[in-house]
C-alpha cells in the first residue's frame, strides 16, 4: 500500500512561488527538492508533499505540455482547516501574497465553510472548515 502522496504543480517561477507559499505558512521539506528548479513543501499533519518545478522540468517528468491554469481547471487541492476564522485567514493571506480568492469565504449545505483561491500560477485551492457535528446523516446513520 502507498504510505505518501506527493503532489507536483508546474510554477513559471520558482522563487516567487516559494515565498508565496512560504508566507501562506507550508513549510519547507528539508529533505527534497529545494532550489533553483524546484521547491518542496511538508503541508499538514499527516505531511503531504507538494512539489512545485519550473515548467520546462515539469514537461520533461511528464511528457506533455502544462495546462494554463489560469484558463482551464484540472485539479481544486483542499486543505482542511480548525475553524472559520482559519478561513477567513487563508483568504486574506492568500490575496495578500498576490493569489487570487475566486470564492470568498462562506457557509456551505450548514456544515462547511470555505473558501477558494487560485495560487501565482492558477492552480485552485480549496480551504475547508468541516463541523462534524453538524454533517447531514446519510440514510444508514
Amino acid at each position: 500500500m502507498a504510505k505518501d502522496i506527493w503532489i507536483n504543480l508546474p510554477v513559471k517561477d520558482v522563487n516567487r512561488s516559494r515565498t508565496f507559499f512560504t508566507e501562506l505558512g507550508f513549510t519547507l521539506n528539508p529533505h527534497h527538492g529545494n532550489g533553483d528548479d524546484s521547491a518542496s513543501f511538508i503541508v499538514g499533519e499527516k505531511s503531504v508533499v507538494v512539489m512545485l518545478f519550473a515548467e520546462s522540468a515539469f514537461k520533461r517528468f511528464t511528457g506533455s505540455e502544462v495546462t494554463d491554469a489560469r484558463k482551464a481547471s484540472e485539479i481544486l487541492l483542499s486543505i482542511g482547516a480548525e475553524s472559520r476564522e482559519e478561513v477567513d485567514e487563508w483568504a486574506v493571506k492568500a490575496e495578500k501574497l498576490g493569489g487570487t480568492v475566486f470564492s470568498r469565504p462562506d457557509s456551505h449545505g450548514g456544515w462547511m465553510y470555505g473558501c477558494g483561491f487560485a495560487d501565482l500560477d492558477g492552480h485552485r485551492w480549496n480551504v475547508l472548515y468541516m463541523d462534524m457535528s453538524q454533517m447531514p446523516k446519510g440514510p444508514d446513520a
